[in-house]
C-alpha cells in the first residue's frame, strides 16, 4: 500500500512537470512566432529597363514599346498624351468580347443580329442588312481582321443590350485597368469628341487583351471570308503577313486620328506590343511599328525562373511538424545574352512558427547579375497548418513519456 502511495505520488510529480514543460513551450512558441523572420519583400518591376533610349526614327506622335509577360517599357516617346485611336479602340472592344466569353456569357456560337443601328454605322462595314444573323465567330473575324464598325455595334449590342450601355462597359474596365488617359464615346474608334486614348493606355489594353490567348485564332488571320465565303475579308494590319513573329493587333486610321496602330509580335518565347499613334501616313505607322519592335528582339530577352526544389522547413508549435516551401516562378526582362550570367542566392528560414497560412511568404530567391540583385522571387508555404492546442502538446509529451518509462 505504502509502495502504491509513492509511485501515485511520483505519477502527480510526473503530470505536473508535463503540464509545466507545455506551459513554458506555448510561452516560447508565442515568442518565436512574434520573432519570425522579416523576409525582403519581393521586387515586382524590372529595376531600370530603360538604361538608354536611342532615336528610333519613328515619326508619330506618341509611341510606346512593352513586353506583355512583365509589362516592361522598353521604349517610349509622349506616350501619356491622349490622341483619337480610331479603330483602335477596339481592342477595348475585343478585350471585353474575350472576357465574356471566358466567363462564358456568350459563346462564338451565338447568333448575333444586326439592329437598324448597327446597320446604319459608316466607316469599315461588312455591309449588314438590318434583322442579318450570323454567328458571333463570324462578326470577330469581322471586326478584328477588317475592323467592321456594323458587326462591332451589332456585338456589342449583343452583349450589353445596347450600344451605350456597351461604352459605359468599356469606361468602366478602362478605369479598373488603370488607363488614365481614356475616355470612350464610342465602340468603333469613329471620330467623336472627348473620344481620346493614349499610346500607353493602348498598350494597357494590349497587353490584357493578349492573355486571352483565343484572341490569336483571329488576329493572326491574313486572310478569310464571311456570309458562307461570299464576302472576302484582308486584314488591315500588313505586319501580320510580312514581319515575322506578328500577331496582332489592331489598326486604326480617321482624318482626325491619322494612321495608329497597336502591333503584337513574338519571337524566342518574348512577347512584344507596339503602339503608334497618329503617324502621318500608313506606311509610317507600320514602319515605326517595325522599329519598336526590332529594336525590342534585338535588345532583349526574357529569363523564366526556374522551379526550386526545395526540402520541408521545420514547423514549431504546429499539428505537423515540417511544411513544403513552393516556389513562385516568375518572368523578368533583360538585356539580350545576359541570361548565362544570371546567379541565384535561396534564401529561406530554418524554422516557421505555426499558424502558416497556404501562401504565406517563408523565404526569397534572388536572382544577381553583375552583383547586384535584378529580381526576387517568393518562396511560399504549400499548405497551410494550424497551432498546437495546449492539450495537443500534453499528450504528445505524455505518449513520449510512456514510451520511454
Amino acid at each position: 500500500m505504502i509502495f502504491m502511495k509513492m509511485k501515485l505520488k511520483k505519477l502527480i510529480k510526473k503530470i505536473i512537470s508535463l503540464f509545466s514543460l507545455c506551459a513554458l513551450l506555448i510561452i516560447n512558441i508565442s515568442a518565436e512566432e512574434l520573432k519570425k523572420q522579416d523576409l525582403p519583400a519581393s521586387e515586382n518591376e524590372n529595376p531600370g529597363i530603360i538604361i538608354s533610349q536611342p532615336d528610333l526614327g519613328v515619326k508619330a506622335e506618341g509611341v510606346i514599346l512593352i513586353e506583355a509577360d512583365t509589362g516592361a517599357v522598353l521604349y517610349e516617346n509622349n506616350a501619356d498624351e491622349a490622341f483619337a485611336p480610331a479603330s483602335v479602340t477596339k481592342v477595348m472592344t475585343m478585350l471585353l468580347i474575350m472576357e465574356a466569353i471566358n466567363e462564358e456569357r456568350i459563346s462564338v456560337d451565338d447568333r448575333v443580329s444586326a439592329s437598324e443601328y448597327a446597320a446604319s454605322m459608316g466607316g469599315s462595314q461588312i455591309y449588314l442588312e438590318p434583322g442579318e444573323e450570323m454567328s458571333l465567330h463570324e462578326m470577330l473575324k469581322a471586326i478584328i481582321v477588317s475592323s467592321a464598325n456594323d458587326a462591332t455595334v451589332a456585338v456589342a449590342e449583343h452583349l450589353m443590350g445596347s450600344a451605350d450601355a456597351f461604352v459605359a462597359k468599356m469606361n468602366e474596365r478602362a478605369l479598373e485597368l488603370g488607363m488614365n488617359s481614356t475616355a470612350f464615346k464610342n465602340t468603333t474608334g469613329l471620330d467623336e469628341d472627348g473620344h481620346v486614348m493614349s499610346a500607353r493606355d493602348i498598350a494597357i489594353a494590349s497587353r490584357e487583351l493578349l492573355k486571352h490567348k483565343k484572341i490569336f485564332e483571329y488576329t493572326g488571320i491574313w486572310m478569310d471570308a464571311v456570309r458562307d465565303g461570299e464576302f472576302g475579308l484582308s486584314n488591315t494590319n500588313r505586319l501580320i503577313r510580312f514581319y515575322p513573329g506578328a500577331n496582332g493587333l489592331k489598326t486604326g486610321s480617321t482624318s482626325i486620328a491619322k494612321y495608329c496602330l497597336s502591333a503584337s509580335a513574338m519571337r524566342n518565347d518574348m512577347q512584344l506590343i507596339a503602339v503608334v499613334m497618329a503617324a502621318p501616313s500608313s506606311d509610317e505607322r507600320f514602319a515605326g511599328a517595325k522599329r519598336l519592335l526590332d529594336y525590342g528582339f534585338a535588345n532583349y530577352g526574357v529569363y523564366k525562373t526556374p522551379r526550386e526544389e526545395l526540402s520541408t522547413v521545420r514547423v514549431t508549435g504546429g499539428v505537423a511538424a515540417a511544411v513544403q516551401p513552393e516556389h513562385i516562378t516568375q518572368a523578368f526582362l533583360i538585356s539580350k545574352g545576359k541570361e548565362k550570367f544570371i546567379e541565384k542566392q535561396v534564401k529561406i528560414a530554418e524554422s516557421v512558427a505555426a499558424p502558416i497560412i497556404k501562401g504565406q511568404k517563408i523565404g526569397t530567391v534572388d536572382y544577381v547579375l553583375d552583383g547586384k540583385i535584378i529580381k526576387s522571387t517568393d518562396i511560399v508555404a504549400a499548405e497551410s497548418i494550424e497551432r498546437v492546442s495546449f492539450w495537443g502538446i500534453f499528450a504528445r509529451m505524455t505518449k513520449k513519456y510512456f514510451m520511454i518509462n
